[in-house]
Formats: structure tokens, sequence, C-alpha cells
């Protein structure tokens, strides 16, 4: 098998025309490597593009004094680097991961500087992207970076890695679904490239996109979303659409129909059909994760400007805000731990938006639906509501857990004070909270306990 049918087998460059391919092939080499060699280090710089023709690479990052596996190339086209044809004017394009082979295999090694002459000859608008995309994700690595100058802080430091998790992990999660989504969105505008897409055509494709993009969630139940999902994947399946099974999920959550189909169709042709829907889905899913990188990072930002200034929190502008959208944010963060938890929300729709400090108020929720879900152990319900009572808003969180004994109740919101094992907190979430919500906001923070539930309300003045 030559390496032009090996690239053409890869997910990365399948789409790309036999002249494009030819072409491509011959900007770099073959690299063959052996279990245990290490292929680039993190920090240095990333001048090359690794692409996975066969093997296994372990990508792993380096966290204070432990590098983390953050996961494992074993797919033909996954790739690795070249940053420096996206940032060649940032001294921080650099490898994110250091990769270590697994398994002997090949790799496809492409220099920064040909890769970037080959995406502006041939795709202009997706170096745009994956320059913005590479931009992003520096930024998210930076600021995760941030949690290992606080080691020397001691029982500040072990409180604020443990606060820290759930938001450092969604981001490193996001980035690889950035990555895997940024290759769907490249090999859809080769496609629509290839199908004669043209510039009146390509403007009304993106207006659906923004419209789409502009939609609210879908309501419903979990079970009607999963119907929409599946009724629409079987629409793009009898079509003979690629990669249904990939957009069908945002799709349904968005709440499309057979006639939203039909406008698209009626825009770009049956041919150019597939590669529509996959450009609009994959331009959707960045945008979603872009907003979720900005969130979790946000968070990891407050949080640790809250450990530097404990004493005097910083004083940061209000702004009018929805509060169900930062639960529903958190949630979203903590959803590895929702696995067993059945939620059940109670949201009114009299409460009003108000002045709030965003970040600080996302940061009282993580720490009330955390310690709600470390209660439940897994199997339980988790009830949110939200209700106006006078001039206040007042949010719930009740769990399904044991409860809380009488004198544990009286000291929850004590510095330092916490029932958790060594390691896994200092107990000072609690306290950081009513810092928040009592003294930023002028509100109320308190906890009733009995055994089977617990209930922490939050009382914050609709005119602060």
């Amino acid at each position: 098998m030559t390496l032009r049918d090996d690239l053409r087998q890869a997910t990365l460059t399948d789409a790309l025309t036999d002249e494009q391919l030819d072409n491509f092939a011959s900007i770099g080499v073959v690299h063959d490597f052996s279990t245990g060699d290490e292929l680039f280090h993190e920090g240095r710089p990333a001048d090359h593009l690794w692409i996975l023709l066969d093997g296994e690479i372990e990508l792993t990052q380096q966290f204070g004094h432990e590098a983390r596996v953050l996961t494992v190339m074993t797919e033909p086209g996954q790739w690795a680097g070249g940053h420096a044809a996206w940032g060649s004017a940032d001294e921080n394009a650099v490898f994110l991961v250091t990769g270590h082979a697994l398994r002997s295999g090949h790799c496809y090694v492409v220099p920064a500087e040909a890769l970037r002459e080959f995406v502006e000859r041939w795709l202009p608008l997706g170096r745009h992207i994956l320059d913005a995309v590479y931009q992003t994700v520096r930024r998210v690595d930076a600021t995760a970076r941030q949690r290992e100058s606080l080691v020397a802080l001691g029982k500040l430091a072990a409180g604020l890695a443990h606060e820290i998790n759930n938001p450092a992990s969604a981001s490193l999660r996001a980035v690889e679904s950035l990555r895997n989504t940024s290759d769907y969105m490249l090999q859809s505008l080769v496609e629509l490239a290839q199908h004669g897409v043209g510039a009146d055509v390509f403007l009304e494709l993106d207006r659906v996109r923004t419209e789409l993009q502009q939609r609210p969630i879908a309501v419903g139940s979990a079970l009607e979303t999963a119907d929409r999902e599946e009724i629409i994947g079987e629409w793009m399946d009898e079509r003979g659409i690629e990669f249904a099974w990939q957009m069908a999920p945002l799709l349904a959550t968005k709440g499309v129909d057979e006639a939203w189909f039909e406008g698209v169709e009626a825009i770009v042709g049956a041919d150019a059909l597939g590669p529509s829907l996959q450009w609009i889905s994959s331009t959707v899913g960045v945008a979603g994760l872009l907003s979720e990188l900005t969130d979790t990072t946000d968070r990891i930002s407050h949080l640790v400007q809250d450990v530097k200034t404990y004493s005097q929190m910083d004083r940061a502008s209000l702004q009018c805000a929805d509060l169900t959208s930062g639960i529903e944010s958190t949630l979203t963060m903590l959803a590895p731990k929702l696995g067993g938890i059945e939620v059940i929300r109670s949201y009114g729709d009299e409460v009003p938006e108000i002045e709030v400090y965003v970040a600080e108020l996302n940061q009282v929720w993580t720490n009330l639906i955390d310690n709600a879900l470390d209660a439940m152990d897994g199997n339980g319900t988790l009830r949110l509501a939200t209700s106006i009572d006078g001039d206040e808003v007042v949010i719930e969180i009740t769990d399904s857990g044991p409860g809380i004994d009488p004198e544990v109740l009286s000291r929850v919101f004590e510095p330092f004070f916490t029932t958790k094992d060594v390691g896994s907190g200092t107990g000072l979430g609690l306290d950081i909270s009513r810092r928040i919500v009592v003294d930023r906001h002028g509100g109320a923070i308190s906890f009733e306990s009995v055994p089977g539930s617990t209930t922490a309300s939050v009382r914050l003045p609709v005119h602060h």
C-alpha cells in the first residue's frame, strides 16, 4: 500500500482530491517508531504535524509532578502538533502534550511551514478556523497550568485543587472534543468546495447555521430528546448521509424537524446536503465547546483569585443574569458524577434576571451541587428549584443523601472545617460560598437537614 493509499484511509485527509492528496503526500515524510519511543515532548516547539498511520501513541500532560494520560491515539488520521503553522508568531506555539509509542507503527510527519503553505493554497478558510481553535486551546492550557504554582500554598492549595478539578477536567474534555470537531469541520469545507458550492450559496448556508446556533435548547424530557435523535438519525441514514450518528445528538437538542432539513437541501441541493449538514453541526458544536471553555476557564481564574485574595475579594462588575443558566452549566461540568443521579428541575417562570457576580455565583453552585452529589455517593435524587419570595430570589438544592448530623450542621460554614477524607477538601468551599452570597450579594445561605434529605437554600435580593 502506498503513502497515498494510507492517507486516503485517514479521516483527516480522506476528503482531499487526488491532486490535493498527491500534493499533501509530497510535503512530509513517513516516520517509523518503536514501542517506548518518545515522538514529541510537551513544551517543545510544535514545528511538525504528526498524523498517525498505524500503531498507538499515548498522550500525556504534566500537572505538577504528575504526568496524566489524556488520551491514546489509535485511529489512523488522528494527529498532534503542527501548532507553529497557525501560531508562528507565538512563542508558545509548542506541543501541549508528550507522545510515547505504546505500539510500534508509522506516522506521516509534515513540517509546520509546509502545512501552512498547503492550507493557505487549498483551504484558506480552514486556516483561519484552525488558527482560532489553536489560540483558544492555548488560553485554556495556560489557565489550567496555574494550578501548579499553588502547590506551595499548603492547605489552601489542597482546597483549591479540589474546587478546581471539575472545571479543569471539563476544559480538557472540551479541548479533546474541539480537536475532533475541527477535523470534521475542515473535512466538510473540502467536500463543499468539491461540490462547487459558491459564495452566494455558502452565505445562505451560514445564515441557516447562525439561526440554528441561536436557537435555545429544545424543551422536553430526555426520552423525547432521544426519540428526536433517533428520527433525525434514521432520516439521514435513509439518504446515505455520513456521520449521521455524530450530528443527530446536537441537531436533536436544537429541535430541528424534516422541514428544516428540506430547507437546507433547497439551498445546496441533494448532492451537497451531507457535507452541508456536517459543516453546520460541527460549526455549531465548536461554538458550544468554546462557550463551555470560556465558562470553565473563567471559573478557574476566579477560584485562583479567591485564594490569593481570601480575606479581601476583588471587586468585579455586576451583570444581569438568568440564575438557571449558571446552574445548568454547573450540571454540565459535573456530568460525570451524575451517572446514577435523577435530576429534578423546578424552575419558576416568574423568577427575573438579577444583577449578580456571575462567575462567583457559579462557584457557589459548583460547591453546593458537588457536595450534594458526594452525599448521595452516586445514587439518589437531586432537586433544583428557583422561586421568588417577596423581593428575594430563592434557589434550593436538595439531595436525598443520609442527612447532616446537627452538630456538624452548626459548623458547615467554619473555615477549614470538613468531614471529608484527608486530601479531599479543606473546608473552604462553603465558607467561600457564604462570603460570595452574604458579603458580595447581600443575600443569605442556609442548610436544613433531616435523615434522607438535605436542602441548601440561597436567597439573593432582586435589587442589589
